[in-house]
């Protein structure tokens, strides 16, 4: 996820997560890579973006309606995931979702 996603013309849906990471890796890079490839097969899915240091994680996905988002909320093995975060992973995550009324490019 090295690069920046292309999007169709606003508006559309941006959903952000922001954690904090445990110690415990036990499958997290696995688990995060079947999750954007799951994502990447669902209706109304746009793209994804992601950075992390060595403590912050940010992970940007869009999608076209809020309808979509709350299918990928929804979906059963996305639900493992996020059990297994709340459990092992994360210290502590937030999620936004936010409507992009515009953008722009370099």
């Amino acid at each position: 996820m090295s690069h920046i996603s292309k999007t169709p013309k606003p508006p559309y849906y941006a959903v952000v997560f922001t954690s904090t990471r445990t110690e415990v890796d036990q499958g997290y890079g696995q688990m995060a890579e079947k999750m954007v490839q799951l994502a990447s097969q669902q209706k109304g899915f746009l793209g994804v973006e992601s950075a992390r240091d060595s403590n912050l994680g940010i992970t940007v996905s869009y999608w076209d309606s809020l309808d979509a988002i709350q299918s990928w909320k929804e979906n059963a093995a996305h639900q493992i995931a996020q059990d297994k975060g709340k459990k092992e992973w994360y210290r502590n995550f937030g999620v936004r979702i936010s409507k992009v009324e515009r953008d722009y490019f370099f």
